[in-house]
């Protein structure tokens, strides 16, 4: 089982398809529109609180199979 982390949604525009994520450790992490676990949960709104996963993408460390909290 994959160790689950908090953040906070720092901005995400879903024109553009991804934003970012303010994690509770660390810098800020990319979060793309296809890293949400549910597909009804789009246009995350800035300040909402969520829970995801580390995963390496192309550029460094990103959210992954993102969810509310």
């Amino acid at each position: 089982m994959s160790i689950r982390h908090q953040g906070t949604i720092k901005w995400f525009s879903e024109d553009k398809g991804f934003g970012f994520i303010i994690p509770q450790e660390g810098p800020d992490l990319f979060i793309h529109t296809n890293s949400f676990e549910s597909r009804s949960f789009r246009g995350p709104n800035e300040g909402q609180l969520v829970s995801y996963q580390l995963i390496v993408g192309p550029k460094g460390f990103e959210a992954g199979q993102v969810r509310e909290r």
